[in-house]
């Protein structure tokens, strides 16, 4: 009797929320754009947007019913308080004596080795090799090999252990991406950005979980299996760089690295509740990783950043972008109270995407006030219609990469194609070793990208150049634009399957190719992280980065997920 009650309440609660879901679609009234299909044919329009809502419903009924009333398990508690220390304090320490680097290793060994058969983050370590580079930093500092100075300057994170994730070489470590046929694949070298730690004095520590191939945004794969949040463990840690936004988030390094080509730097630090940079494109070195960006996908994919604190962002930064730091204003101050202040609620309605999360609109809104009164500077909003077509200008500008590999012809290693009807058969049988999400996109890639061809591939080539033309206008040198990380706060694990096109609310601007940082800004009802994204012009980096340590200390940034005793 109790449960047949529950069941009709949430089936009331269901058709009540559909309701809602049709009158906020009625709000947000379409803009008409020139040269997007979706505009320019109402009815697909409302088919494609009906179908989402549909698809968004359906799936919170169902995800709902299968988590609620599910356990979150709880992570252990931080006893060791260096666990809490950002990367350039642990620096800062070690230099002056006031730590060892083996003391430093040591703990976040300790701490891996608590949360991982919680969260299944960490894929391989190299604990024992790490142990031993600390005692040799200890060593040389012992023996003033260098100065206090000349180790800020020359090695500005000697000692301290980073963790990195498994789309990048670490020598001596598997290097899989998650693709089951690279399982045995295991790193002869480092990655560059590797070598540029290291040669800032960091010790690698680990690898961490990405989603197959790193093309979805849930990490979970055939090889490692799946990663859980943090802060609700039935809640998705993104993708592809989950496993890393995820290890940081629960202080299991204090320094993380990721790359990010449609949002996966953004959305697991979002989901994760951490901050995350992807620099303006070009300025970081890609070599070294899996799968290999070629022709202009070069410019889609960047490397950067996933730190619990923001003072780690331009530290960090300045080490990664070393070979063209005069490219960006790295070094340069930006006066919080001179920067102008533009931000867009949401894409502009895309029938596509999920609407935003009031909570996160209230965050938004937050911030607004915050630079208000703080700074006397009053936020711009703007309506940039073009971002409504986000998802189909991505898309065709994927298409625009000459020499591309499909991703069928990737997941067989480039040696021939994977027959994707015939995986799906097997998946259906629990005999393939994909994921579901890759042969979806393995489908997607047959049937629905855009052919150079057809009459909407140029329009909408033509579109992301003036996207960013009109971008580059309102910005400036001066100019940010606060925008959504994501649609919703982490969904629940494989819930991502029927929301699949809300990474474009990242991805837009890997073809932009502009700087952009995402930041927490606290816990939302569900206990999981909110967070906003700062956009600023090309080259303009040193912006976004001073807007996150203002966020931070207006709004407290990172909050631990563990109990601190």
């Amino acid at each position: 009797m109790a449960v047949g009650i529950q069941i009709k309440n949430r089936l009331k609660r269901f058709r009540q929320s559909m309701r809602q879901s049709f009158e906020q679609e009625e709000q947000d009234v379409p803009v008409v754009e020139t040269g997007v299909t979706v505009s320019s044919m109402p009815w697909l329009d409302l088919c494609l947007r009906s179908v989402r809502i549909m698809m968004e419903l359906v799936s919170k009924v169902i995800f709902t019913l299968i988590y609620r009333g599910n356990p979150h398990s709880q992570l252990p508690p931080i006893k060791n308080l260096v666990l809490l220390e950002s990367g350039s304090s642990l620096a800062l320490k070690i230099r002056q004596k006031k730590l060892t680097s083996e003391e430093v290793v040591r703990s976040f060994i300790e701490r891996i080795k608590e949360i991982n058969p919680i969260l299944n983050c960490v894929v391989d370590e190299r604990f024992e090799e790490a142990l031993k580079e600390a005692k040799e930093v200890d060593k040389g500092i012992r023996n003033g090999l260098l100065t206090e100075k000349e180790m800020e300057e020359r090695k500005p994170f000697l000692g301290v252990p980073f963790s990195i994730k498994d789309s990048f070489m670490v020598k001596g470590l598997h290097h899989t991406a998650g693709l089951w046929i690279r399982k045995d694949f295991v790193a002869e070298a480092d990655a560059d950005v590797v070598q540029l730690m290291r040669k800032a004095g960091a010790i690698p520590l680990c690898v961490t979980n990405v989603s197959e191939l790193c093309m979805w945004w849930e990490s979970a794969n055939k090889i490692y299996g799946r990663t859980s949040n943090p802060y609700c463990t039935y809640r998705i840690v993104g993708g592809s760089s989950g496993g890393e936004a995820c290890v940081q988030a629960a202080c299991g390094a204090p320094i993380g690295l990721g790359s990010d080509i449609g949002g996966s730097i953004r959305m697991p630090c979002f989901f994760n509740g951490v901050f995350g940079h992807k620099p303006t494109q070009g300025i970081v070195s890609n070599e070294g990783q899996e799968p290999v960006a070629v022709g202009e996908a070069l410019d889609f994919l960047v490397t950067g950043p996933i730190v619990k604190y923001a003072n780690d962002l331009i530290p960090v930064y300045r080490v990664l972008a070393a070979n063209n730091a005069h490219m960006v204003n790295i070094n340069k101050k930006a006066s919080i109270s001179q920067v102008r202040l533009f931000y867009m609620e949401d894409d502009g309605g895309s029938a596509f995407t999920t609407p935003v999360h009031s909570e996160l609109r209230n965050a938004q809104k937050r911030i607004l006030v915050h630079f208000e009164k703080g700074y006397g500077i009053k936020a711009v909003k703007v309506k940039l219609s073009k971002f409504k077509a986000a998802v189909p200008i991505y898309f065709a500008k994927l298409a625009s990469v000459e020499g591309a590999h499909t991703f069928c012809e990737e997941l067989a290693l480039k040696k021939g194609c994977i027959n994707v009807w015939w995986e799906v058969m097997k998946w259906s049988l629990r005999l393939s070793k994909h994921t579901m999400p890759a042969l979806l996109l393995g489908i997607f890639e047959k049937f629905f990208t855009y052919s150079k061809t057809t009459e909407e591939y140029p329009k909408l080539l033509t579109m992301c150049s003036d996207l960013k033309s009109e971008l580059k206008e309102l910005l400036g040198e001066d100019g940010v634009l606060l925008y959504p990380s994501h649609p919703t706060p982490a969904p629940y694990h494989s819930q991502p399957l029927f929301r699949t096109f809300n990474f474009a609310y990242t991805a837009i601007f890997n073809v932009l190719g502009l700087p952009v940082t995402q930041c927490p800004m606290g816990l939302g009802s569900d206990g999981v992280p909110l967070g906003i994204q700062v956009v600023a012009n090309h080259h303009q980096d040193h912006l976004t980065l001073a807007v996150a340590v203002e966020l931070e200390k207006a709004f407290g940034g990172w909050v631990c997920p563990s109990q601190v005793l």
